[in-house]
């Protein structure tokens, strides 16, 4: 009898741990972008039409990768970035060489090298969006057009909800 209520109170431990990772499942996780792409932070990088392609969410990362023998990142305010002035920036984020931001906000984010280097294209402008909400569900008429997110998502929950009741219960001797 203790052994059952025990499983029972493990088992809608384990539920309700696993439902308040249900946003994380449904919007999906921060996003790693490196900057430039396989190209990196260095020079003669069109930094413009790498940031038009990227989609930017608010939690997301940017990850810099350079020679910090000759580059650096700085943050800096619009008027800094337009003009390549690397005084008064708001936060150098240089660390050595592979240096990652968390985009914490949604606002346009200016990244620039200073040293002549932002001259030379060596900035970025990333703007940065809050998560859409999810869309609505189609009506129960409504046809499905191949492949759907929800029907293998609510599988996956599923088999990972089971597999740790069933962990936890071997773990306590039950099967």
């Amino acid at each position: 009898m203790e052994n059952s209520r025990v499983v029972l109170m493990m088992s809608g431990v384990v539920i309700l741990g696993m439902l308040s990772l249900w946003p994380m499942v449904v919007m999906g996780g921060p996003v790693l972008h490196k900057v430039g792409g396989g190209k990196g932070w260095n020079e003669h990088v069109n930094y413009t039409i790498w940031s038009s392609q990227e989609h930017v969410y608010v939690g997301d990362w940017l990850i810099f990768r350079f020679d910090k023998r000759y580059y650096n990142v700085l943050e800096v305010n619009k008027t800094n970035y337009e003009y390549c002035i690397d005084t008064n920036f708001i936060k150098n984020v240089t660390r050595g060489g592979r240096d990652v931001v968390q985009l914490t906000e949604a606002r346009t984010y200016y990244f620039l090298s200073s040293g002549g280097y932002c001259f030379h294209g060596m900035k970025v402008a990333i703007d940065v969006q809050e998560h859409q909400p999810a869309a609505p569900s189609p009506s129960p008429t409504a046809k499905s057009s191949g492949d759907s997110f929800l029907p293998s998502m609510f599988t996956c929950f599923g088999i990972i909800v089971a597999n740790v009741v069933y962990v936890t219960l071997v773990s306590m001797g039950i099967f």
